[in-house]
């Protein structure tokens, strides 16, 4: 006997059925069955079933004889069940990697509940990940077992059995089948959830939801169909009907049947507009004949609809609804109003804030516009603070990055009036990016460039023979660079092409990049801490994944399968995986995550902490590459779509032929290089120590100190840069752990 059944139905799905299919076999868990039930599909979905069938045991197919619907479809597969628990599966929709394993671990910990529920995100056509709302609920809290009435929030959870695995002996001892037609869910997951006395919660992405781009989806079909809300929620009644035990519950579930009925009226594309008043009427009998006792409505304008159910006074609700959508649009066009005359407000108090004198002693930091406190005017931040305590350090950060900001720092927000004082009174402004263009700069302010990276990809003029890689006017640009009075450097190369393609009249400073410093001065406690703060056990073998932006690709997507990745390197081997900062999380590293030996690092605040815990770094065109040289550990470039990127974006030379490392252009090749040990091999080492020599200049650990005495403190004579033959890098991970064992 199995431990999970998957009942998996079928209809019109041959584009998807595969990816669902591949979803359940590639589970790290195997005590399944799957119940794939061909619905008298006339697309090729059942043959597919089929050939699912044929290579895997696991896989069962019945093949319906005529078309019955998901309901039924569900039910059919119930019959044949042999699993301790039913799990439902749409067949366009995907399970999480780890998700059956994660299930199962939950089931067994709870001592076998009736119902475990879990979570989901919604899949888009075009790759976004939506979480679900509601998730919130799932916090497991205590007791880890309960019946509905202790957790009746749940309710508030979208109600679809496909987040939920059901003990197969509740849902027999209780005769629970499916109906048919359209929101055939709620009957189901209302009853049993009223029933079941030990519910436990897994609050985990299981199951990717998919909202397909055309067809596939009941909810955007207009169709009298949607009438059959009405015989489902007959169902719910007629159950507590016979079950006078669970008549506390008529109140909720007389809301939710209320909130429903609404919602398929008030959304567009379920309704023919000939239908929409007689859908009314039917749902107005249904309120006046189920209306509980003492029911309290509930406030606001969804109490207004209620009464005017109640009162079956359709047209007076097509009114309210006439006259919410006008007092929106207004609303939309008074709130513009009110924008420009605030954006007005602040331009006049930003120009009477610079009538008053600059503060000699007030520096303004901002890093990746204006994203959090991070890079190289963060290092200097920290030593301008030893060096300089007198002078106050001031940070603009966007309203939804402020908590990114350690406490201690100050902040203004970005379009306060604090952010418009700072921008005209500041003496020093330090950035990696440009400032933004509104900014005035007044005769004795100074502004310092750090950049943030070493350019292997053009930048500056140079993107201006590379059109598909920019949309910024060079002109601006340079009137923005024309606002530096210094610009830091980490190695030669560096300085001469940011000399090349921002000509402007400012004082190249080559210190090194503050934000390298650590990569020098950590010692054995700052490794082993980077590494324990993730998780990491002794003698495991960490790999950072940090791939550059792609003006070709709109969301980060890995470029390298990172499931088989891991599951090939073996369970000594974590990887850590670091999207660019131009890609919003897509929700897809959340789901790699299960295992613990894929980590997504994306909105990690300190990569160079990541650097210092990493064994080694694998990358592709990113920068991450000459700042990661400093600790030199191996470096592996996967470089699949060189010719494409250096086309589009361009480079300063042919990285495949001049890496750090070794070099792979296949996820075969990058496995073999891991797994064999070529990685850290003499023949990369010798890559490594070439790429060091022509880009490890300046960083010696001693930027900051140098920016601080020459740009604050007014020291023309900069420290002398320490041979990179004398440097001693931060220890490995290997060397810092050999330390701790010797002590």
């Amino acid at each position: 006997m199995p431990r999970l059944t998957l009942i998996v139905p079928a209809y019109n799905v041959q584009g998807y059925v595969r990816e669902c299919l591949d979803s359940v076999l590639r589970q790290d868990f195997t005590d399944f069955e799957v119940i794939a039930v061909d619905d008298c599909s006339p697309d090729g979905s059942g043959a597919i079933l089929d050939e699912y069938a044929a290579r895997d045991t696991r896989v069962r197919v019945l093949h319906l004889s005529e078309n019955v619907g998901l309901g039924h479809a569900r039910n059919a597969g119930i019959e044949q069940a042999a699993g301790d628990y039913l799990i439902f599966l749409d067949s366009d929709d995907t399970l999480t990697p780890g998700s059956l394993g994660a299930i199962a671990e939950r089931l067994d910990a709870t001592d076998d509940p009736e119902i475990l529920i879990y979570d989901y995100m919604r899949s888009y056509w075009d790759g976004r990940l939506l979480p679900n709302r509601r998730a919130d609920l799932l916090g497991r809290g205590e007791p880890a077992v309960f019946p509905l009435s202790e957790r009746p929030e749940l309710l508030d959870l979208l109600q679809i059995v496909w987040n939920k695995a059901y003990r197969r002996d509740f849902v027999e001892t209780h005769g629970f089948r499916f109906p048919a037609g359209y929101y055939e869910d709620a009957p189901w997951t209302y009853t049993t959830l009223v029933a079941a006395e030990r519910i436990a919660l897994l609050d985990r992405t299981c199951v990717l939801y998919r909202q397909r781009r055309e067809g596939g989806n009941i909810l955007r079909t207009v169709s009298r169909k949607h009438f059959d809300v009405f015989a489902q929620y007959d169902r719910v009644f007629a159950y507590l009907d016979e079950h006078p035990e669970h008549d506390s519950w008529r109140p909720a579930l007389f809301g939710k049947m209320v909130d429903h009925y609404l919602t398929v009226l008030e959304k567009p594309g379920r309704l023919p507009k000939n239908a929409r008043s007689d859908f009314f009427h039917r749902a107005a009998a249904d309120y006046n004949r189920r209306l509980p006792e003492g029911f309290e409505r509930p406030g606001g304008g969804r109490g207004c609809k209620y009464a005017l159910l109640g009162k079956d006074a359709y047209l007076a609700l097509t009114a309210v609804t006439r006259a919410n959508r006008v007092r929106n649009r207004a609303r939309a066009r008074t709130g513009e109003g009110v924008n420009r005359a605030k954006r007005t407000a602040m331009q006049m108090f930003y120009r009477s804030q610079l009538r008053l004198p600059v503060e000699e002693n007030l520096a303004v930091f901002s890093a990746y516009w204006s994203r959090g406190y991070a890079c190289s005017p963060a290092a200097i931040d920290a030593e301008l603070a030893r060096l300089a305590p007198h002078i106050r350090r001031v940070w603009l950060v966007r309203a939804e990055h402020v908590s990114r900001v350690p406490k201690g720092v100050e902040v203004a927000v970005v379009g306060s009036r604090e952010y418009w004082t700072v921008l005209a009174r500041g003496k020093y402004f330090v950035n990696n990016v440009n400032f933004a263009d509104a900014l005035v700069k007044r005769e004795g302010q100074i502004h310092l460039q750090t950049h943030h990276g070493t350019p292997l990809k053009t930048m500056g003029l140079d993107q201006a023979d590379y059109p598909a890689s920019t949309s910024m006017k060079m002109a601006d640009l340079l009137r923005r660079c024309d606002r530096w009075d210094y610009s830091l450097s980490s190695n030669n190369f560096s300085t001469s092409v940011w000399e090349r393609v921002y000509p402007c009249s400012y004082t190249s400073l080559e210190t090194g990049y503050p934000r390298n410093d650590v990569l020098v001065n950590a010692g054995a406690e700052e490794v082993a801490r980077a590494r324990r703060e993730l998780g990491a056990a002794n003698g495991s073998k960490i790999f950072l994944y940090m791939p550059t932006h792609r003006e070709y690709q709109k969301e980060f997507t890995p470029r390298i399968d990172l499931e088989a990745l891991a599951e090939e390197l073996g369970p000594d081997v974590t990887l850590l995986v670091r999207g660019h900062y131009f890609y919003r999380a897509t929700g897809r590293l959340a789901e790699l995550q299960a295992s613990g030996r894929v980590i997504d690092v994306s909105a990690h605040q300190n990569v160079e902490q990541l650097y210092l815990a990493a064994d080694a770094l694998i990358t592709d065109y990113s920068s991450a590459m000459f700042d990661y040289a400093n600790l030199d550990r191996p470096i592996v470039i996967f470089a699949d779509d060189w010719d494409t990127y250096k086309v589009v974006r361009g480079s300063y030379f042919d990285l495949p032929a001049e890496p750090p490392g070794a070099v792979a252009t296949t996820q075969a090749q990058l496995t073999e290089i891991l797994r064999s040990g070529e990685w850290q091999s003499p023949a990369s080492a010798a890559l490594r120590s070439a790429f060091r020599e022509r880009f490890c200049d300046f960083d010696d650990g001693r930027a900051s100190e140098r920016v601080v005495r020459r740009v604050f403190l007014g020291e023309e004579n900069l420290l002398p840069v320490v041979p990179l033959a004398d440097r001693v890098p931060a220890p490995t991970p290997a060397q810092a752990l050999e330390l701790f064992e010797r002590v």
